[in-house]
């Protein structure tokens, strides 16, 4: 019973206590609630204020803005109407400038063709005279006609009587007459053509001096063949024969490759362990001997890589020529040379002039000049003017300009255009006397010019001669359009034409080979025939990256 009783006190203690408890739980919720829905309205009050604040705080800025636009919108109104007006005026003006010149024009022409109507009437008048006048020749000229054929009439009658007459007073008919007279003209002839042969073969005794010295000077030229070849040939050596089929390649395309890339004449023939590389020109059979040598010894021989090592020989000669120009003024002691005047003075190393190499020869001038001036007691600045002038004396004949001029015209340019002074221009352009000179180091070069040139064995005249034909050749080829590259092969008895594939078509081709052998025929003197061989190759090349 107590225990029930227990049970029910905690039972109802237990509800009490949560009735209690909730009551004043809810009251809490109450509280806080009012005091949140407070703090929401002050929240929202607030913003209501800091909007109108912010409302007239904008309505004040865009009234200024407003007005600020309005001002400047103003002032650009204005500016914009005074720009429209000096438009209008500038306008106004070249239109009123136009209109004056078309009207002025319109009088000019008007006036003109006043003057051609007038001149046209004038010249109507004297064609009407002229006119008239050609009718009344033309008159006087049928009745001279007329005239005329009643008098060849009258004398072919005339003509057939004296015939007649003749024949009866000579007893013969006139083709007896004919005969007789052909007859004795036969006898004259052969009697003025024995007195000619007679004629003849004293007139060949009296000149048989002059004719053996002909002989002598041809058996000479013929000598000098040899000469020919050692200056245009190159040997080049090869370990094996078998390597000439390398340097063929299939169907000839390497020696083609090679042949084009360097512009000399590769000739593979039976001479054991070796090829021959003919050009008249040394700086390219140089780079084809290099070349050569660097294929063989590299062992890829293919069209490609012939046009790379080709490339690289020809820079790297390039270098050389500066090179030797550089060492050729150092060992001289001449100063303050343009580089591009140093180069020529390298290139000189691949060039021959009547047989003798052009840079020992100017190197030997350059040396006599110092020498002469010096003994003529001149001041040393004069005495290093004429080396400077002896040296460069013949950098016309490697200028790689394609001009008309003589050498030493060209060289004096040259000089003048590279800063040199005005005593080394004079003496280089008047050394062969086409200009007149005017200083003391002139006579100097012209004279050790001489005498380099013209010691014993220092000159042959055949090799200069050669090498200008085969220039020749090559610059009339060159002038054509479309023409890539022109080589003189076989010493001058073959042109090799590489034409653009693009410009000349395969019937212009054939035409261009026929224009070029025309002409070389028409102006040109040579011995035996000419190839005129015109090559069109159509290239594509594309890269994979």
């Amino acid at each position: 019973m107590e225990i029930i009783i227990a049970l029910l006190g905690l039972a109802i203690g237990s509800g009490l206590g949560y009735y209690l408890g909730t009551k004043v739980l809810n009251k809490t919720v109450r509280d806080k609630e009012e005091d949140l829905e407070s703090r929401i309205q002050d929240i929202l009050q607030q913003a209501k204020d800091k909007k109108a604040e912010a409302e007239a705080d904008a309505r004040q800025a865009a009234s200024k803005i407003i007005e600020d636009a309005k001002r400047n919108g103003e002032n650009i109104k204005r500016k914009k109407i005074k720009e429209a007006k000096d438009l209008y005026n500038k306008k106004k003006s070249e239109f009123d400038a136009k209109a004056n010149r078309r009207d002025q024009q319109l009088k000019n022409a008007e006036n003109k063709a006043k003057e051609k109507e007038n001149q046209l009437r004038q010249e109507e008048g004297k064609l009407k005279k002229e006119t008239e006048a050609n009718a009344k020749l033309r008159q006087q000229l049928e009745q001279k006609i007329q005239d005329t054929t009643a008098k060849a009439e009258a004398m072919a009658q005339q003509e057939e009587q004296f015939r007649f007459a003749l024949e009866k007073v000579a007893k013969m008919s006139a083709q007896e007459a004919k005969e007789e007279l052909i007859k004795n003209m036969r006898d004259k002839a052969e009697s003025e053509a024995i007195a000619l042969v007679k004629d003849r073969i004293e007139e060949a005794k009296l000149t048989a001096n002059k004719e053996a010295k002909k002989i002598v000077i041809q058996t000479i030229q013929r000598m000098a063949a040899e000469h020919t070849i050692e200056n245009t040939v190159s040997v080049f050596h090869l370990d094996s024969d078998d390597l000439k089929g390398q340097i063929i390649g299939r169907e000839g395309r390497n020696i083609r490759t090679l042949e084009a890339a360097t512009g000399v004449e590769v000739i593979v023939d039976d001479t054991p362990e070796a090829i021959i590389i003919s050009s008249f020109d040394p700086v390219r059979r140089e780079v084809c001997r290099l070349s050569l040598q660097r294929l063989v010894a590299d062992g890829r021989i293919h069209p490609a890589r012939i046009e790379e090592v080709v490339a690289k020989t020809r820079k790297q000669i390039e270098e050389q020529i500066m090179e030797i120009g550089q060492r050729t003024v150092i060992d001289l002691n001449i100063h303050g040379m343009q580089p591009q005047l140093i180069r020529m003075v390298g290139r000189m190393r691949f060039r021959s002039s009547y047989g003798q190499n052009l840079l020992k020869h100017s190197i030997e001038t350059a040396k006599l000049c110092a020498t002469m001036a010096a003994e003529l007691g001149l001041s040393p600045r004069e005495v290093k003017m004429a080396k400077r002038a002896g040296l460069l004396h013949d950098i016309g004949k490697v200028s790689e300009e394609e001009t008309e001029l003589s050498h030493a015209i060209l060289g004096m340019k040259l000089c003048e255009k590279h800063g040199e002074k005005a005593p080394v221009i004079n003496a280089v352009g008047a050394h062969h006397d086409e200009v007149e000179m005017k200083f003391i180091i002139s006579p100097i070069i012209q004279a050790c010019d001489a005498i380099s040139g013209a010691r014993p064995g220092a000159r042959r005249e055949i090799l200069e001669s050669y090498i200008q034909r085969i220039n020749e050749l090559e610059q009339r080829a060159l002038s054509y359009d479309g023409v890539q590259k022109v080589y003189a092969m076989q010493a001058g008895r073959e042109l090799r034409v590489i034409v653009e594939a693009d410009k000349v078509s395969d019937q212009k081709a054939d035409e261009l080979s026929f224009l070029i052998s025309q002409q070389i025929q028409n102006e040109m003197q040579y011995p035996g025939q000419i190839k005129i061989t015109v090559i069109r190759e159509k290239r594509a090349v594309a890269f994979a990256r």
